[in-house]
């Protein structure tokens, strides 16, 4: 059985993942400024920013160790796995949200990374060892 994503889906399902942060960051935000006024401030601006990368990595590294799935992935039908095709540890999926973020904001060269790599792989999933599995159900 070919398991392979391909990048079309890959990247699709980063687009449709940045649609549900989005909305996740707006209501953090909007829950933010109701508890704490605008972020006018430096301090204020960098404790939402601290905030909302927080959230948004509890709520990717709790996918990834449940099912291996976020509501993304689900509906593109791909489920990250660790190299023995098992889920995500807490380690793990912590690292993966590290490195993740430190390849998006590398100016996304760490996704990029997938077009030049043999198995097509994101950079932080081929560091560790992960990779991206098509799934039937």
């Amino acid at each position: 059985m070919n398991n392979h994503v391909g990048l079309i889906n890959r990247f699709a399902a980063c687009v449709y993942e940045l649609l549900s942060m989005i909305a996740l960051w707006l209501l953090c935000t909007a829950i933010f400024i109701m508890l704490f006024g605008t972020a006018d401030t430096a301090l204020k601006r960098l404790c939402l920013q601290l905030l909302l990368w927080l959230i948004t990595g509890a709520y990717f590294i709790r996918c990834w160790v449940t099912t291996g799935q976020t509501l993304a992935t689900q509906a593109w039908k791909i489920r990250i796995v660790s190299q023995q095709n098992e889920v995500l540890t807490i380690s793990q999926a912590v690292l993966r949200y590290v490195l993740a973020t430190f390849s998006l904001f590398g100016f996304g060269l760490g996704f990029l990374w997938a077009l030049v790599d043999k198995k097509q792989l994101f950079l932080h999933d081929r560091l560790l060892k992960t990779h991206l599995i098509k799934v039937s159900k």
